[in-house]
């Protein structure tokens, strides 16, 4: 089972799907993810596999998670515009700047959409990355992997919580609740098994997300 089935309008992606990391175990684990999933038990889904490298499957499920969200919001591409999104915001009491550290070294207020654009930009950047997610079999990781993945984490939760904020109306409306919760619920469980996100970091969605984990 994949988590990408959203009916026969909502085919169209933000951007092409990634793959997991080929030279990698990641065709194995993503197998194990697939067949994980298709049991309905996503507290399972999410534990790192009995003998598995744990930076290997961070690996492979941060190109999942990525995917995830790349076409949950491609969903919603049409509305979410620079006119009806001006800032990235989760709410009226959060709103998120870009900056990289490398082309955009101080922080700048842009649009959801770009935002979401900038983000994906670069972390298509990092998956591309050889000396950060390593494609041939055996190669090392970066002694910094985790604070890469953690980072992305993080980002990848801000377009979780404009889109909860901003669009869920428009996600109802589109059928598509059930699916995007899911998404989350998955995508919770699995950063809470890793401490991925800081508590701080969720706040935006607080009280959705500790229903998620009390479950």
């Amino acid at each position: 089972m994949s988590l990408f089935g959203l009916g026969n309008r909502n085919q169209k992606t933000f951007r092409p799907k990634k793959s997991a990391p080929s030279g990698s175990k990641g065709a194995q684990l993503q197998k194990h993810i697939d067949a994980t999933l298709g049991s309905g038990n996503l507290r399972e889904a999410v534990k790192l596999p009995p003998g598995e490298d744990i930076n290997e499957w961070l690996a492979v499920n941060t190109v999942d998670f990525f995917n995830q969200v790349n076409i949950l919001f491609g969903t919603l591409t049409e509305f979410c515009t620079a006119n009806n999104c001006p800032t990235m915001s989760a709410g009226p009491k959060y709103e998120y700047r870009w900056a990289d550290g490398i082309t955009i070294k101080k922080p700048i207020e842009v649009s959801a959409p770009k935002y979401v654009e900038y983000l994906m930009d670069w972390i298509e950047s990092q998956l591309d990355d050889e000396t950060i997610f390593p494609q041939r079999l055996g190669a090392p990781f970066p002694s910094n992997f985790r604070e890469v993945v953690k980072t992305i984490f993080k980002r990848l939760f801000r377009v979780y919580a404009h889109i909860y904020h901003s669009h869920f109306q428009k996600i109802v409306s589109l059928k598509e609740e059930a699916h995007l919760n899911t998404c989350f619920k998955h995508f919770v469980l699995f950063t809470w098994e890793f401490r991925l996100i800081d508590k701080a970091e969720l706040a935006p969605l607080e009280d959705l997300v500790e229903s998620i984990i009390q479950l």
